[in-house]
């Protein structure tokens, strides 16, 4: 009896062991492939919902629908022009054929590692095509844009025929090509970083400095021109105005000496004897003084007033 009842027990547990096994759920976000004996079996599953399969031959394998990443380990690449940059990049990338994807890489792990080989050698070889400056700029900026036009401005401003962008988008062109027997979609590469090797990077802000420090001293000559036409301009001002009053003055004064003659003229014609007499005085002042001495005739002119006192 009790042999009979473990048997009992024994076969309701393995018909619920093959019942759970028999049923599996793929969600929203899920593509499933159904393998047995570790042979893919029928076609994908990407419609939510529970699902059967044959218990304990039958296996569930299961592949995310969403977007992935992928993220690229910084790598030592020289360009076009012989500069060595470091180089991190990162992508986008999703499965759109489950069955392929099983059949050629199993598992997100073998795809990791597969998006490691095609994407760093697709990025080294865009990298190797082009100049340093079509990786850097994205697009070519007008020459009204920048306020200086010297000859560092001019190389800064040498027209680009890609650019960053253009170049990220031929990486995507031909990763994604090789990636379509992989059952896998590159959505998006970008380049995340770049930036000059150690070694390197001291020349490269000596040069920039070099090129800084030329820009401030065309700066500091335009200003020092426009310093000297400023003081050259109140130079010419300073003598316009000097010239002006002293032009006014002697005006002034020539119309004060005519006054002062018409009005000596009109003395002297009202009364020439006194008109005479101050003219003898101021000629006195003038001429004379304490240390001053005179031996005059008594026929001199300047001794008649004070000989014939009026």
């Amino acid at each position: 009896m009790m042999a009979r009842t473990g048997v009992r027990i024994a076969l309701v547990i393995l018909v619920l062991v093959l019942f759970n096994g028999a049923f599996y759920t793929v969600n929203e976000t899920s593509q499933v492939i159904i393998t047995q004996f570790g042979d893919p079996v029928g076609s994908p599953i990407s419609a939510p919902g529970v699902h059967m399969k044959i218990p304990l031959i039958q296996q569930v394998n299961e592949f995310d629908k969403r977007f992935l990443e992928w993220d690229g380990s910084p790598n030592q690449v020289p360009t076009k022009d012989k500069r060595f940059i470091w180089v991190d990049t990162y992508a986008r990338w999703r499965i759109v054929d489950p069955l392929k994807f099983f059949q050629r890489l199993r598992d997100e792990r073998g795809a990791q590692s597969r998006l490691d080989d095609i994407l760093d050698g697709e990025t080294r070889n865009a990298v190797a095509r082009y100049d340093l400056i079509e990786l850097v700029r994205s697009t070519n900026r007008r020459r009204e844009d920048v306020p200086v036009e010297s000859e560092e401005e001019k190389i800064i401003l040498e027209p680009i025929k890609k650019g960053r962008v253009q170049i990220e988008h031929e990486i995507l062109e031909r990763a994604g090509s090789r990636m379509g027997n992989l059952g896998i979609e590159l959505l998006d590469i970008r380049l995340k970083r770049l930036n000059y090797v150690e070694q390197v990077q001291k020349d490269v802000f000596a040069r920039m400095i070099a090129e800084r420090n030329r820009i401030a001293e065309l700066f500091r000559s335009e200003g020092e021109g426009e310093a000297a036409r400023i003081r050259g301009e109140r130079e010419r001002e300073l003598k316009r105005i000097q010239s002006e009053a002293y032009r006014s003055a002697e005006e002034l004064r020539g119309k004060a000496d005519a006054e002062a003659t018409d009005i000596y003229a009109d003395a002297n014609g009202r009364d020439p004897d006194f008109y005479a007499f101050v003219k003898s005085l101021e000629t006195y002042e003038r001429t004379m003084d304490a240390h001053t001495v005179f031996i005059l005739g008594t026929d001199s002119e300047l001794l008649k007033f004070m000989s014939r006192p009026r």
